[in-house]
């Protein structure tokens, strides 16, 4: 275990995928912007899992909620359910290489979009769209880039 206590920069690195989440993108790019906050909350897991858990996930779920308008509790709900599983296996996924992780990221970002699908669409009916996979494929394509920029990040401590 670490001696790692920089919870400061885990709360910034957070606060700037907020902020990357509800950024207003232009035209199709809203459509293809993946889970900034999703991919912070797996790597902070991943990487010390001893100061990001779920009770993190959840609170950073219901801020989530409350920036993107959606009713109260479905991120927080998807973010817990992912947080547990990579608190499952973060020895594990610590050791895949980085297209492995991508991989396992794929199918989180999947299950999360399912998920919400499937909250969204209890009380009305809707159909399955193309923009239903960009998010999920640009987050997946963009975290061998996150997980590098976020342990450039973590390790930049220790080098003082």
């Amino acid at each position: 275990m670490n001696n790692y206590s920089g919870f400061g920069r885990i709360i910034v690195t957070i606060v700037v995928a907020m902020c990357l989440r509800i950024a207003p993108w232009p035209g199709f790019l809203i459509n293809i912007n993946p889970d900034w906050v999703l991919l912070a909350l797996i790597y902070w897991t991943i990487a010390v899992p001893e100061r990001v858990g779920i009770f993190h996930a959840w609170t950073i779920g219901l801020l989530t909620d409350v920036l993107t308008g959606r009713v109260l509790g479905q991120y927080a709900l998807t973010y817990s359910l992912i947080i547990y599983i990579c608190l499952l296996l973060h020895k594990r996924l610590r050791q895949f290489p980085l297209p492995q992780q991508s991989l396992f990221i794929f199918f989180c970002l999947l299950f999360i979009q399912i998920l919400l699908f499937w909250l969204n669409n209890i009380q009305h009916q809707s159909q399955l769209h193309a923009s239903f996979w960009l998010p999920v494929f640009t987050g997946t394509l963009c975290w061998p880039f996150i997980y590098t920029a976020l342990r450039r990040v973590r390790l930049s401590r220790r080098a003082k």
